[in-house]
């Protein structure tokens, strides 16, 4: 089901440079510095509960898609803010299964062929007829002690692993993982979403909770921002090595101390107007900058999508179910209050991720092609896909070069995904340099330290891991 050449260019010089490039990374350890998976799976290391639980459940790629073709939701036993999930985990699968020809030539399938390949020995197509055979051989790996969390983690080779995390969260999770003894790193990313934008749902509950936990007076702007330093530096505490923000746009304000006052009246007020809404969140993103100035935190801007554009599945199961869809994005001129005042300021490391890719070449690789605060994150969401990761190294790289950039995030709920992830990254990029190489544009021996690079000291770098 797996060809060791997938993904290396048809030329044969490029791929057979490809091939030797990637062989050197294959193995390099796995730093994750971005994703969604969930800190307690590594603090209990129990079992997961059966392999619907575990590939389709959690992703949204995988029911987005069944989603599309008329699968319903509720028959995947997707949960439902009312507490329902009722659907036998054994059907979800065969459903899944009935429904695989969809993935075709999408990342997702290079994703689960590897994971069902590498971890459990499963080379045929799964398929309705195979259906219940691979249920019972994964339902049986994950009773074993090799397929707990922490097994899984190591047998990955993951180096470090980076959750996203509610400013508001106590991060229990990750006191026990450091207070049980077991070597494996999960870290935290400080996501102050729930607390910034004024849309976001329990908005105001969010703020006095934040006052709460923090003992700061949130009834003035001074002391809202004290009580985000404080919860920032209680996240640095804990392992945080970064921020990240998931705002609409990239629009960032610079207001002096009355105007930001007196805006931060009228979202506490709750009747603020969305263009007073859209001016907090971009002064916010002014002061994150300047916090991470001081506390040496880096940044992430991950902005373009419009979330829960289905209103009939966000009432009925709530954020994050795969109705999220990209929009086009404008960053120059959005970014310049920001960058007027930090974009030159060399202990700021400020990473912007699109979801727009006409922006690469155009916007995001001119702007980290210049200022020393910003780099390019990698590919992302609807573009980490082989297309995406080679277009985006087509696009940045004559501008801004390879280390303006910062490896590959996989960003995933998916825990199994992660390896699979990481490979098509590093395949990608070896089939990129592969063919610089061919092409004479690149010596052999440079491009060779690119590749690692681009795999591991990069990412160590940007994320200061």
């Amino acid at each position: 089901m797996l060809d060791s050449m997938r993904l290396f260019p048809s030329d044969p010089a490029a791929r057979a440079v490809a091939a030797k490039l990637y062989e050197t990374v294959r193995d390099l350890p796995i730093v994750s510095p971005h994703g969604h998976t969930d800190p307690s799976w590594f603090a209990v290391d129990g079992a997961f509960p059966n392999p619907a639980a575990l590939f389709i459940q959690p992703d949204h790629y995988i029911f987005r898609m069944l989603y599309s073709q008329g699968v319903s939701l509720e028959s995947l036993g997707i949960p439902q803010l009312d507490g329902k999930q009722q659907a036998d985990p054994r059907e979800v699968w065969r459903i899944f299964a009935k429904h695989y020809y969809l993935f075709r030539g999408t990342p997702t399938r290079l994703w689960l062929d590897y994971s069902l390949s590498t971890l459990f020995g499963l080379t045929e197509r799964l398929t309705p007829e195979n259906a219940d055979h691979y249920y019972e051989v994964v339902a049986a790996a994950l009773e074993t002690p090799e397929f707990r969390p922490r097994a899984l983690f190591e047998k990955f080779n993951i180096e470090v692993l980076a959750t996203t995390d509610s400013p508001l969260d106590t991060l229990e999770h990750h006191k026990a993982i450091r207070e049980s003894g077991w070597k494996g790193r999960v870290v935290p990313t400080f996501r102050p979403d729930p607390v910034i934008d004024a849309e976001f749902a329990g908005f105001r509950e969010n703020i006095d909770k934040l006052g709460e936990i923090t003992g700061e007076n949130i009834g003035s702007f001074k002391g809202y921002l004290n009580a985000l330093r404080n919860r920032r530096a209680f996240f640095k505490q804990m392992g945080a090595t970064a921020t990240d923000h998931g705002h609409l746009t990239a629009q960032t304000a610079d207001l002096d101390d009355a105007a930001a006052e007196a805006l931060y009246q009228r979202i506490l007020s709750g009747s603020s107007t969305p263009e007073e809404q859209k001016l907090f969140q971009a002064q916010m993103l002014t002061e994150m900058a300047g916090m991470s100035v001081e506390d040496g935190l880096t940044m992430q801007l991950h902005p373009g999508s419009i979330r829960n554009h289905n209103k009939k599945l966000y009432e009925k199961f709530g954020r994050d179910k795969g109705a999220d869809i990209p929009g086009p994005t404008e960053y120059v001129r959005s970014l310049k209050p920001l960058l007027d005042r930090y974009g030159n300021d060399p202990r700021l490391t400020f990473i912007l991720f699109t979801l727009d890719e006409s922006t690469f070449s155009r916007e995001l690789a001119p702007l980290a092609g210049h200022y020393p605060a910003l780099r390019l994150g990698p590919p992302w969401w609807f573009h980490d896909s082989p297309e995406g990761m080679m277009r985006f190294r087509e696009q940045a790289t004559e501008t801004a070069g390879f280390y303006n950039t910062v490896g590959f995030n996989d960003d995933t709920r998916a825990f199994l995904s992660i390896p699979s992830r990481h490979d098509v990254a590093r395949r990608i990029d070896c089939a990129f340099l592969g063919r610089l190489v061919a092409e004479h544009r690149l010596d052999e021996d440079e491009a060779f330290e690119v590749a690692k690079d681009l795999t591991v000291n990069l990412v160590k770098k940007a994320y200061k891991l």
